[in-house]
């Protein structure tokens, strides 16, 4: 007999609150692209409480931290030709770590890609919230659809979509970089 459809029901705390359900293979694959790390909690059906995803035994695997003292080599092509080499990012020790000038584009260069689109994401925008849909932002695109429905807010989902073609929306709602 083969296995029934994957459920999804995980959850986790991104930074932009909880996220989920999500099947294990989108947990998995979001662990894969350091969106989820090791101090990351996660909850699914059955576990009492939010743990840090280290702690769980299937996701531990994939979200270990880095040996302290190991920092694993500047991603290729990410800093401009000539510039001085960026030191690893110190542990956090409560204090603003704003990174320096030029280290923005290394730093940008480290986060984890989308598969989403800008140009579409905007243009699927002119149907209000289907662009903040299709990023992941359901919250956001739930209160465009409304405000569209009673009358008040094609307006808005218009000004966001140029809004979102103009580069206004950096990431997605997993916290992914997202294409141009």
């Amino acid at each position: 007999m083969g296995e029934g459809p994957v459920q999804a029901e995980w959850f986790y705390v991104g930074h932009y609150g909880q996220l989920g359900p999500l099947t294990y293979e989108q947990i998995c694959e979001l662990a894969r692209d350091g969106v989820i790390a090791h101090d990351t909690f996660v909850w699914k059906h059955g576990m009492g409480d939010w743990r840090p995803a280290i702690d769980i035994p299937d996701l531990r695997p994939l979200v270990a931290p880095t040996p302290s003292g190991f920092a694993p080599p500047p991603v290729p092509g990410s800093l401009a030709v000539g510039a001085p080499p960026v030191a690893p990012t110190p542990a956090y020790t409560g204090q603003s770590m704003v990174p320096a000038q030029g280290q923005w584009r290394y730093l940008e260069a480290s986060v984890p890609k989308s598969d989403k689109n800008r140009t579409t994401a905007g243009l699927l925008n002119l149907i209000p919230g289907v662009g903040r849909f299709y990023l992941g932002y359901a919250a956001h695109g739930a209160l465009q659809l409304v405000a569209a429905l009673c009358g008040i807010g094609y307006l808005w989902s218009v000004i966001d979509g140029i809004y979102i073609l103009m580069g206004g929306v950096k990431y997605d709602g997993y916290g992914r970089l997202i294409q141009d």
